[in-house]
């Protein structure tokens, strides 16, 4: 230990001299005409669907090769166990002298390193202590890691280091590594839910002249070759629905969009959307199939148990501890009636803006007298009410003003025909019965209120005048529903690679 090591009391960094002595295996390996990087090995099974072919009276009868990364290393003498780890999990392998020979036996001792990467060929048996495993009859070190793993029990200490260097975390974070599989899993089972209903997957550009479809700054770029100014979408929508226009009745996408704005737990400048739609319907039909879907996924992806071991519709939300019952019927309720109960007053709506302003302040929140009737009201709900709605909530008829591309609602002008599906305090899906009337739509976009005008996008009305279906629309946060469904913290934790400020900076 350095003389500063032990002066702080901290233990010493030794990664630069195991570096040094991994280089001198590599030299020595090429030196002896053996170069790793040029091996390869054809895997026959991954970990776990090695060990389900092991049953007990088939010792020494199946064989498998298998590769991944070294783990754990306990050289034992003429005898060694050690574990690779492959995309499934972890499987021990055994290595014998007597089997491989002295000399292969003393490549394996003196060359591996714990994160070396190798492939093994053997037979399976079950250990005295049930720990299925592979009698390794040849092994084959195919690529040779320069540097070492995180510490086994401290992993990355650095909180933005999980993020930064991504591929540490799910090497030694088992956690992590679940987390992302299940997101995989969670983006599987939502194209073969919408497949399995007639909807066809389309791709729709990224690179657009008019960021429409929401309210939110985009990022600007410039193609060289057209000479001419483009954005990264901020969503998916008018492109899904020119594809209604087009005949195509039943659409959805999956793909990024991009929000030149802040990071939040919640929120990533690059995400990923679902967007689904389907002519003939209305944000009534898109309650039933976002409640089919999200059933679908806790049963047959996240497969909760209960108490008892069996399958259940329950998982628990992260934040409150509370348990979300994804099962039966799931409430349904106004946005008017919920800012009425919060405000206790049955005259809200018909307020002024002064009186809107002093309650809003009356309830502990700031209120900007600059604000639009409709933002202070919207303020109450996003900050005093979603945050509360833990269980399943389609939170119905929202104010006209938060979204210019949905039908008014025929019996209340204020309103229009959308829901926000709101689980674990956080909106997960909004959908519409979507505007279908050309000259509707244009003066709604025209009369927009707020800072964040959207862009008119004159080709989609366009579009429009051609004709498009009734139809229902919905959007989800795929980043999002894997905080919920995972259990998650953060965005950042279902995301493989999020965002983060440069290191230097």
């Amino acid at each position: 230990m350095s003389s500063e090591h032990a002066q702080s009391g901290q233990p010493h960094d030794n990664s630069h001299d195991q570096h040094a002595v991994r280089r001198q295996k590599l030299a020595d390996l090429r030196a002896a005409g053996f170069d790793p990087f040029r091996a390869n090995i054809a895997p026959t099974h991954f970990s776990q669907d090695a060990k389900a072919l092991h049953v007990d009276e088939q010792d020494n009868t199946v064989t498998v090769t298998v590769a991944g990364r070294l783990v754990t290393f306990r050289v034992q003498g003429g005898s060694s166990f050690v574990k690779i780890q492959d995309q499934q999990g972890q499987i021990q392998l055994y290595f014998r002298k007597d089997v491989l020979g002295e000399e292969r036996y003393g490549v394996f001792k003196k060359s591996l390193d714990l994160g070396d990467i190798i492939g093994v060929t053997g037979t399976l048996f079950k250990t005295k202590t049930g720990e299925i495993t592979v009698r390794v009859e040849s092994f084959t070190l195919v690529s040779k890691a320069l540097r070492p793993l995180p510490e086994k029990w401290h992993g990355l200490s650095d909180a933005e280091q999980v993020y930064r260097q991504r591929y540490l975390d799910l090497i030694v974070n088992n956690e992590s590594r679940h987390r992302l599989m299940t997101r995989a899993r969670i983006v599987s089972a939502v194209r073969r839910f919408l497949e399995d209903r007639q909807f066809l997957e389309v791709e729709t550009p990224v690179l657009q002249s008019v960021a429409g479809g929401a309210a939110a700054r985009p990022f600007q770029t410039h193609h060289n070759a057209l000479n001419t100014d483009f954005v990264l979408r901020i969503s998916l929508e008018l492109y899904l629905k020119r594809m209604l226009v087009a005949g195509y009745d039943r659409v959805f996408e999956i793909g990024r969009n991009f929000r030149n704005e802040g990071v939040s737990r919640r929120h990533n400048p690059e995400f990923t959307m679902l967007e689904v739609y389907q002519a003939y319907s209305d944000y009534r039909g898109m309650m039933t199939l976002v409640r089919d879907l999200l059933t679908h996924l806790v049963r047959d992806v996240v497969k909760p148990l209960d108490a008892n071991g069996l399958p259940s519709t329950k998982i628990k939300h992260a934040q409150s501890g509370q348990e979300i019952e994804f099962g039966g019927e799931w409430r349904e309720v106004k946005y008017k009636d919920l800012i009425i109960e919060k405000t206790g007053d049955s005259e809200w709506f018909a307020r002024s803006k002064s009186e809107k302003v002093a309650g809003v302040q009356k309830l502990g929140l700031y209120a900007d007298p600059k604000w639009e009737e409709f933002e202070l009201t919207n303020e109450i709900f996003g900050k005093l009410i979603e945050p509360n709605l833990i269980q399943p909530t389609f939170v119905t008829h929202l104010p006209k003003e938060l979204c210019p591309l949905a039908k008014i609602t025929q019996d209340d002008a204020t309103t229009i025909d959308v829901f926000e599906l709101i689980i674990g305090g956080m909106e997960v899906a909004p959908a519409y019965s979507e505007q279908n009337d050309p000259d509707v739509q244009r003066s709604m976009f025209e009369a927009q209120a707020g800072e964040e005008q959207q862009k008119i996008d004159h080709d989609f009305l366009l579009a429009l005048e051609h004709g498009m279906p009734p139809a229902g629309g919905m959007g989800i946060g795929i980043d999002r529903l894997c905080i919920l469904l995972t259990g998650a913290e953060s965005i950042r934790d279902v995301i493989l690679f999020p965002q983060l400020r440069n290191a230097s900076n």
